[in-house]
């Protein structure tokens, strides 16, 4: 893959594997970033993460092997591997399915690979805020979501919210006029090509884990995401503003591979479910909180926020994609039910 393409949050490089040692097995790979010691006879659980140790997407881990460990006390070794170390979101997810990995979170977009419908809950400007979104898992949608995902290896036993994806441009970019002709990485979902294509922009689609270098060699000139990966991930240093069009609202699944859920007795599989549905909403908590230490760490090294002109003209110009996913997420009326909720 050549040379290192993130940095940890103390500013060194973070090696992203191939995907050939990733699959070979995980005793090659570093040391997890969160060690505990493991008491004789604990079943080992490797849980991916794509940032560092102080973000949410590894905390919540943290809190369900704190949970766990209350109830189960002895019973399991969480090895949490942090900073993509394990690859990115479809390479964890692939990972899940082959049982080398045993639990993470991704967002609904990255696993639309396996399960189209979970595009619904991508469609650009469909949900107001965050509670809107909390109601739209929380309601029968949601636990279809659930067992379609399940049913492919991911079992998923709660939902999170990752913030609303805003434009990230290395010019201040205000109108859909300023996306046009522009190279855009984009994540690997046919949604999100549609999505900037309607803007007349070149979607690209490349792994989160090569996206900064990919904008800092001119690979591409822009991309989206939420504040608190936007820091997270260091982007402000090659792209440095963020316009807050919250077009979507990034969705999120905890899960586990179906492999070890099926191999946890009925006792574990309550204690488990309980944690993750606690750490998820901990989670949600940790979120809010961290956009806003997000974007002060950005602000301090030179990135700059921007609001957009005229929401309306980004709004109209994404109208199609509705139509055009339709078909894949259950039809208008269904899409029609969900901005409404």
């Amino acid at each position: 893959m050549g040379a290192p393409v993130i940095s940890n949050y103390g500013g060194n490089p973070v090696p992203i594997l191939t995907r050939r040692a990733f699959t070979a097995g995980l005793t090659a790979l570093a040391l997890p970033s969160i060690i505990r010691p493991a008491h004789a006879g604990s079943r080992p659980l490797t849980v991916a993460s794509l940032l560092g140790d102080d973000k949410p997407e590894t905390k919540i881990w943290l809190k369900v092997r704190d949970l766990v460990e209350a109830k189960l006390p002895g019973r399991f070794d969480f090895r949490v591997v942090g900073n993509a170390a394990l690859g990115g979101e479809k390479e964890v997810a692939e990972g899940i399915r082959l049982d080398s990995i045993q639990a993470s979170l991704s967002t609904l977009s990255a696993l639309s690979a396996w399960v189209p419908e979970t595009q619904l809950f991508d469609l650009p400007f469909v949900f107001r805020d965050r509670d809107h979104v909390r109601r739209a898992t929380a309601s029968p949608i949601g636990n279809e979501f659930k067992a379609k995902l399940t049913d492919q290896g991911f079992v998923t036993l709660g939902f999170i919210n990752y913030g609303a994806r805003h434009l990230l441009a290395k010019e201040a970019v205000t109108t859909p006029q300023g996306v046009a002709g522009k190279r855009i990485r984009v994540i690997q979902s046919p949604l999100h090509v549609e999505l900037w294509k309607a803007y007349g922009a070149l979607p690209t689609p490349i792994p989160i884990t090569e996206t900064y270098n990919a904008l800092k060699t001119g690979v591409v000139d822009m991309m989206d995401l939420t504040k608190s990966a936007y820091a997270g991930f260091r982007l402000y240093e090659v792209v440095p503003y963020l316009i807050e069009t919250a077009h979507i609202w990034a969705t999120g699944a905890v899960y586990l591979s179906a492999s070890f859920w099926n191999g946890l007795n009925d006792e574990e599989k309550a204690v488990f479910s309980a944690a993750i549905a606690e750490a998820s909403i901990y989670f949600d908590t940790l979120m809010e909180a961290d956009e806003t230490t997000s974007m002060e760490a950005a602000k301090a090294a030179g990135g700059q926020t921007i609001t957009p002109e005229n929401r309306d003209t980004w709004v109209k110009g994404a109208e199609g994609v509705w139509a055009a996913l339709a078909p894949k997420v259950g039809g208008m009326e269904k899409i029609q039910a969900l901005a409404a909720l």
